[in-house]
C-alpha cells in the first residue's frame, strides 16, 4: 500500500502484513559444477531449489542426506510466506528483508511462482522471528 505524501506524490510504502510459517527441516545451500546433473538427494524435503548458471549448479535443499564431499553452507532454517502472492505485487520481499538487514541478520531468499522463502541461519532464527513480528508480520511455528 502506498500513502500520498506532500503535494499528492507517493512517498511512503506500507507493506502488507504477511503470514510466515517455519518449515521443519534444516537446510543447506550447495554448490556443484555447472555441468553436473541434478542429484537425487537435492530434491527431497518440503523445499528444494535448483538453479543452473554458466558458473555453477546451486542447490538449496534439506541438509540431511547431502554427501560429505559436497561444497555447502548448512544450518539454515526456512520461513515460507504462507499466502499465494500475485506476481504483480511489489515490495513483498523488501518488507521482510529490510527489517532483517537493519537488525544485521543475513538472509538467503528464494522466490517461486506462488510465494517467497527466507532462509536464516539457525542460530539467528529466534531473533529473526522477533524482528519480523516487530515489523508487523505473523510468524507461525509448526
Amino acid at each position: 500500500m502506498r500513502v500520498a505524501g506532500a503535494g499528492g506524490g507517493l512517498s511512503v510504502f506500507l507493506p502488507p502484513m504477511l503470514i510466515l510459517s517455519l518449515l521443519p527441516d534444516t537446510y543447506a545451500i550447495c554448490r556443484l559444477p555447472s555441468t553436473d546433473p541434478v542429484p537425487v538427494w537435492a530434491i527431497s524435503g518440503a523445499l528444494s531449489s535448483v538453479t543452473r548458471s554458466a558458473d555453477e549448479l546451486s542447490i538449496v535443499c534439506r541438509e540431511r542426506g547431502i554427501p560429505d564431499d559436497v561444497v555447502r553452507e548448512g544450518k539454515w532454517r526456512c520461513l515460507r510466506v504462507a499466502t499465494q502472492l500475485d506476481l504483480s505485487l511489489t515490495g513483498i520481499l523488501a518488507s521482510l528483508v529490510v527489517p532483517l538487514a537493519n537488525a544485521m541478520i543475513s538472509v538467503f531468499s528464494l522466490s517461486t511462482y506462488d510465494t517467497d522463502y527466507l532462509l536464516v541461519k539457525a542460530d539467528m532464527l529466534d531473533r529473526a522471528i522477533e524482528v519480523l513480528r516487530e515489523a508487523g508480520h505473523d510468524v507461525t511455528l509448526n
